[in-house]
């Protein structure tokens, strides 16, 4: 398959390099230092599974200059979706399918108000990586997970070809008939964890072993499964315990990629995590007093501050 990664960060930079040592033909979008040292001395992976490089590595930071490829890997920020969608235009013809791995739940809709919705898939990704320095990307143990469906709520044949592929690079690729049930349910565990972690500048597991956070952590797991039911969304039952035992699985040291944007003074997601929450809360008329808590403490941040 002919892939595009667009937004070669932690995870696109991640999921683009196993998919491209598999041999599917793979081109990683990027920009500065990070784009240079790809082009010059091709991507390299660091982790549990040891170094990979991904060479040759095709990168650039013009899709207007490529041809339309099958599957677009949509990596991007949530405060850069739609420009970035509008980038891609190009490189989405008529059957190509672009699989977004945004954080939370709004950005797959947002980009099928640009591209369609026949061509957008939603994403749910389990795995943790960075950019460690140019070039460099910094993975941790995982469950190598991802889960995606059409919203449409379509099969396209190409949704099954790209799983497969998926699966070859290693991951566990689940094709789901609700996709934005699984968003939310993902969402569940990421609004929480992306708050605190970067509120209270300590990994999950300081976080979630300690009794008093871990209660904090449960109150603000429910106020996003109220939240979801109220704008019609329904959630599994055992949402919060089986998203408190996923935690429980994560490497001790793992921040979500919230903290990461506030520790070196980039701009912060947090609108779309605790903030959405606090917002859908009003207007839904649900309580979100936790959330909106986190939010107002990260809120001096959302667009990047000095280290």
């Amino acid at each position: 398959m002919r892939i595009a990664v667009m937004g070669t960060g932690g995870m696109g930079g991640f999921y683009g390099g196993k998919l491209a040592m598999t041999g599917q033909d793979v081109t990683f979008i990027a920009r500065g230092a990070h784009l240079a040292a790809m082009q010059k001395d091709d991507l390299h992976l660091h982790g549990p599974d040891g170094e990979i490089r991904v060479t040759p590595t095709n990168a650039t930071d013009n899709p207007a200059g490529l041809d339309p490829v099958d599957v677009v890997l949509f990596c991007v920020k949530l405060y850069d979706a739609d420009e970035a969608a509008n980038l891609i235009r190009p490189i989405v013809g008529p059957d190509t399918l672009v699989v977004s791995l945004m954080n939370g739940v709004d950005g797959p809709a947002r980009i099928a108000e640009i591209l369609g919705t026949g061509h957008v898939l939603g994403g749910a990704a389990y795995d943790s990586a960075t950019i460690s320095g140019p070039g460099v990307v910094q993975y941790r143990k995982g469950p190598n997970r991802l889960v995606l469906g059409e919203l449409s709520g379509g099969n396209h044949p190409k949704t099954r070809t790209f799983a497969d592929a998926g699966i070859k690079a290693g991951f566990d690729v689940q094709i789901s008939a609700n996709i934005q049930q699984t968003l939310w349910e993902k969402y569940v565990l990421l609004a929480t964890n992306a708050g605190l972690t970067a509120l209270i500048r300590q990994p999950v597991g300081v976080v979630y072993k300690d009794p008093d956070m871990r209660r904090l952590a449960t109150e603000m797991m429910a106020e996003v499964v109220a939240v979801a039911e109220a704008s019609g969304i329904t959630l599994s039952p055992d949402i919060i315990e089986r998203s408190l035992t996923l935690l429980d699985t994560f490497s001790p040291d793992m921040y979500a990629s919230a903290y990461f944007d506030l520790a070196n003074g980039k701009r912060m997601e947090v609108g779309s995590f605790s903030g959405l929450i606090a917002r859908l809360g009003d207007e839904y008329s649900v309580p979100t007093p936790h959330h909106r808590t986190v939010y107002a403490c990260l809120k001096p941040y959302l667009n990047g501050a000095p280290a």
